[in-house]
C-alpha cells in the first residue's frame, strides 16, 4: 500500500507536467499505480468490504457476561448458536472497541528506566534433570533494570531465609544494590495488602534497610511490571536449560552463576546493543554502595548433644569439640553451620552437598570419634539384598510385606526379618516364610512361632551338621581340654520339671 505522502508526491509531481514514466522511475513504483494515483488526484479512497458482518452491540456484551470474559467461547457461541462467523482477531478488535476486558488485560503504567532506580525479583519453580533423576527446583532470579545485569540461583526450596541468603550473595557479589526491588505479592516480604497498599513483614523491612533498598510490590495481576525479569526466565528457560547437563545441584548452581554473571553480563542485548557488564560500571555511580560490611543472615537452632558427642542437623551427624556433653547453639548460614557453647565458637562446618543425609562429621585435622552417633540411622539395602538373593520365596515374600510398610517401618522389619533369618536354618526360615506369604503375615513374633510349630509338628528335619574329626588337634582344644567339666544338671532339673 502507497502511504499518503508518496501519494501527494505523486500527484504533485504530474501537475508539474512531469512524465508517467520519468515519476515512476523515481519514486520507484510502477506505471499503473502511478496512472491509479493520478485519476483519484493523490486521495486515498474509502473502501468498504462488501462482505462485512455486523454484530449486534447488547449480543456481545451478554456473550461476555455469559462467557466470564472468555473470548474463545464467546466466538465458540457466535457460531454454535447464533451463526455468526468471524475471525479471532475480528472478535478481539470488537470487544476492545466496547471497552469490554479492559480491567482483565490492562497494562501496568510506564514506568522510565532510570539508572540505579530500580531492580526487579520473582522465582519460578522447574523440573529438571540432575544427574538421573528428575528433580524439582525452585529458580531465585534478580535483576537491574537499567544496566540489564542478572543473578541467578537454584534451590530445592524458597523460603523466607533463602530468600535473604540469596540477595545478600546476590548483592555482596556487585557490591551495589538499587534503591527499590519490584516484587510480586509473595507473603515471603509481605505481611498483608497487596499493590501500593503492601505493608511489609517488618523482619524483611529491617532487612532491606541494611542494604539502603526498600521492596515494592507490583500491583496484583500487573506481572508485567516486572517484564524483565519475567523475560529473563524466558532466557533461561530457552538458553541456559537447551543443550546442558547438570550432575548435581552444585554443579547447576556454579554453571548458572557462569551463565549469568559472565556470560550474559557480556553478550549485547539483542534490540539496543547494549552490554549488560558494561552499562554496569557506568550506573555503578547511580547506585547504592553496601556497607564495608553486612552480617550474613542466619537461622539459630538449640541443640543438644549425645554421649558420644554427636550433635544433630538436617539429617546429618555433627561432633562437637570438648568431652562436655552440654546443649549448644547451631547458627545456620547459606553454606556452612557454627556450633557455639556460651556464645564461644566450638567449630565451623561447610554443609555437605545437596541430598547427604545421616552421615557423621568431625573437624578437619582431627582424628576422626571412635563411636556412632546414638540415633544415627542403619540402612537395611544389605540386609534387604542378602534375603531376596537367599531364595525366591522370601523375594516374593518382601514384595508383598514391603507394600503395606511405611518409610520407618520398612528398615525395622527387614531388620527383625534378618535376624531371624540369622537364627534359623535356611530350610526352616524358608517354610516359615512360605507359610507366612500364604496367609498375609507380616508380624515377625507370628513368623517365628510359624518356625516353632513346622519343628513340633515333625514337617522339619534338622541338617545333618558335617564335623571335622581334626578338631582335637587344634591348639585351642589341646588348651582347653583339661579344664573342668560343665556342670549340665541345671538343665536336666529343668527338663523333669517340665514332664512333671
Amino acid at each position: 500500500m502507497i502511504d499518503p505522502d508518496k501519494r501527494k508526491a505523486i500527484y504533485c509531481l504530474h501537475t508539474q507536467a512531469m512524465g508517467i514514466k520519468e515519476i515512476a522511475r523515481r519514486l520507484q513504483v510502477s506505471a499503473n499505480t502511478v496512472r491509479s494515483i493520478i485519476s483519484q488526484e493523490g486521495i486515498m479512497p474509502e473502501s468498504t468490504r462488501k462482505d462485512k458482518i455486523q454484530i449486534d452491540e447488547q449480543l456481545l456484551r451478554r456473550l461476555y457476561t455469559e462467557c466470564s470474559g472468555w473470548v474463545q467461547r464467546i466466538h465458540e457461541k457466535l457460531a454454535e448458536e447464533e451463526g455468526i462467523t468471524l475471525g479471532y482477531s475480528t472478535l478481539t478488535r470488537l470487544i476492545r472497541e466496547l471497552g469490554l476486558g479492559q480491567s482483565r488485560n490492562q497494562r501496568c503504567g510506564q514506568v522510565p528506566d532510570q539508572p540505579g532506580a530500580e531492580m526487579q525479583h520473582d522465582t519460578t519453580v522447574y523440573r529438571l534433570k540432575i544427574g538421573d533423576k528428575l528433580i524439582r527446583v525452585v529458580a531465585s532470579l534478580i535483576y537491574l533494570r537499567y544496566c540489564k545485569i542478572r543473578y541467578l540461583k537454584f534451590y530445592r526450596g524458597f523460603n523466607r531465609f533463602q530468600m535473604k541468603c540469596f540477595f545478600h550473595e546476590a548483592l555482596s557479589f556487585w557490591g551495589y544494590a538499587a534503591r527499590q526491588c519490584i516484587i510480586d505479592n509473595t507473603n515471603l516480604a509481605r505481611l498483608y495488602g497487596t499493590g501500593k497498599n503492601a505493608v511489609m513483614a517488618p523482619e524483611m523491612e529491617q532487612f532491606a534497610k541494611q542494604y539502603g533498598f526498600t521492596f515494592v510490590c507490583h500491583e496484583k495481576g500487573h506481572a508485567n511490571r516486572k517484564a524483565g525479569n519475567e523475560r529473563s526466565f524466558f532466557t533461561v528457560e530457552t538458553n541456559f536449560f537447551a543443550g546442558r547437563k547438570f550432575e548435581t545441584l552444585e554443579d547447576l548452581n556454579q554453571q548458572a552463576f557462569d551463565w549469568a554473571t559472565v556470560r550474559m553480563a557480556n553478550r549485547p542485548v539483542s534490540k539496543s546493543g547494549l552490554i549488560p557488564a558494561k552499562a554496569f560500571e557506568y550506573e555503578r555511580c547511580y547506585l547504592i554502595k553496601l556497607p564495608p560490611y553486612v552480617a550474613a543472615p542466619y537461622l539459630v537452632y538449640a541443640r543438644g548433644t549425645d554421649q558420644y558427642g554427636y550433635t544433630s542437623f538436617d539429617g546429618n551427624f555433627y561432633w562437637v569439640p570438648g568431652s562436655k556433653r552440654d546443649d549448644v547453639k547451631l547458627l545456620q548460614y547459606s553454606k556452612d553451620i557454627k556450633i557455639y557453647y556460651k556464645r564461644r565458637l566450638l567449630v565451623d562446618y561447610e554443609l555437605p552437598p545437596d541430598g547427604t543425609k545421616n552421615q557423621k562429621f568431625s573437624p578437619k585435622g582431627m582424628p576422626a570419634p571412635p563411636h556412632q552417633p546414638k540415633y544415627r540411622k542403619k540402612p537395611s539395602a544389605l540386609q534387604e539384598k542378602k534375603l531376596r538373593a537367599a531364595d525366591p520365596q522370601i523375594d516374593a515374600y518382601l514384595n508383598f510385606a514391603l507394600t503395606h510398610k511405611g518409610a520407618k517401618q520398612k528398615h525395622r522389619f527387614i531388620r527383625q526379618l534378618y535376624g531371624l533369618y540369622q537364627k534359623l536354618a535356611l530350610s526352616l526360615f524358608i517354610k516359615a516364610i512360605k507359610r507366612a506369604l500364604r496367609y498375609r503375615i507380616t508380624d515377625i513374633d507370628t513368623i517365628e512361632r510359624i518356625a516353632v510349630l513346622v519343628i513340633k509338628d515333625g514337617n522339619y528335619q534338622a541338617p545333618f551338621v558335617q564335623i571335622d574329626s581334626q578338631y582335637q588337634n587344634r591348639d585351642s582344644y589341646i588348651q582347653g581340654h583339661l579344664s573342668d567339666e560343665v556342670d549340665l544338671t541345671l538343665y536336666d532339673q529343668l527338663i523333669e520339671d517340665d514332664n512333671g
